[in-house]
């Protein structure tokens, strides 16, 4: 994996990490409304001052960090199953299940994906559990039509047809020769899956549809904060910077993955 690439993500994550650190040492918290330190500047018992209702920013940015991180790996983590799931599905059955899939996949990559989940977000109603699940109905489309593409590619290579030959059943084939050979490009869509996904949980957030007050979320941090721009314009620039570092760092976390597994960079970089 390039150096570089890994001392930027590095550079990237030390504003996450030294919130997450000060936090903790702190001991503040952030559900606590104190009325008599409202908008108060930074102190040593409030390292990023507070907010309108005198919660302490610090320990808010904080739980907003871990909000976003956890809820992004939630959604990747289960778009990974389902579209893993249809795409090995289709990819090798193929015919009326191919086109019946496929189709519903070219459905949901029709609408724009921050207009859909908006959508989804609105039915399900406001909540940690909804906004997961209006995220989702929105990621599995990429790993799906992912997977699919790579068995189809791997469908006719020899050791495939060999285990076909044996008798090998289908799920047998699946996890013991199709996932261990595309596991690379899966890894890698993650990962930027992963940044999308913050992107995703912060914009809804902001409009109202995702995490709801008292929670804290970088995305409901950012709303709160524009309302008193000209009066506390740190309320916005903390979790902007906090948010803008962590995906940048996730997005060049990918683009070194990328580079480390894909076999055809490798031989351009020989």
């Amino acid at each position: 994996m390039p150096k570089a690439s890994l001392y930027l993500t590095g550079v990237c994550l030390l504003p996450s990490l030294m919130i997450l650190l000060a936090a903790g040492i702190s001991g503040q918290d952030g559900h606590a409304i104190n009325l008599e330190h409202v908008l108060a500047a930074n102190s040593m018992q409030h390292l990023l001052g507070t907010d309108p209702l005198g919660r302490d920013l610090l320990d808010r940015l904080a739980e907003g960090l871990l909000l976003s991180i956890t809820v992004s790996v939630a959604v990747v983590a289960a778009g990974a199953l389902i579209g893993i799931s249809l795409g090995l599905m289709a990819g090798w059955s193929g015919g009326w299940l191919d086109t019946i899939l496929m189709r519903l996949a070219d459905i949901v990559l029709s609408f724009p994906g921050i207009l859909l989940a908006i959508a989804m977000a609105a039915m399900l109603g406001p909540g940690v559990e909804n906004l997961v699940m209006a995220l989702v109905a929105v990621g599995w489309v990429g790993f799906a039509r992912l997977t699919r593409a790579q068995v189809l590619s791997l469908k006719s290579v020899p050791f495939i047809e060999a285990a076909i030959a044996l008798g090998h059943s289908a799920p047998y084939i699946a996890f013991r020769h199709l996932l261990p050979n595309i596991a690379a490009p899966l890894l890698v869509e993650g990962s930027f899956g992963i940044a999308a996904v913050m992107i995703g949980e912060a914009g809804l957030s902001f409009l109202g549809v995702g995490v709801q007050p008292p929670n804290a979320s970088l995305g409901t941090m950012i709303r709160e904060g524009a309302q008193m721009m000209l009066v506390a314009p740190m309320m916005v620039v903390w979790p902007g910077i906090v948010l803008f570092s962590l995906v940048m760092a996730v997005n060049l976390w990918g683009d070194a993955l990328r580079d480390k597994l894909d076999v055809r960079m490798e031989k351009h970089h020989a």
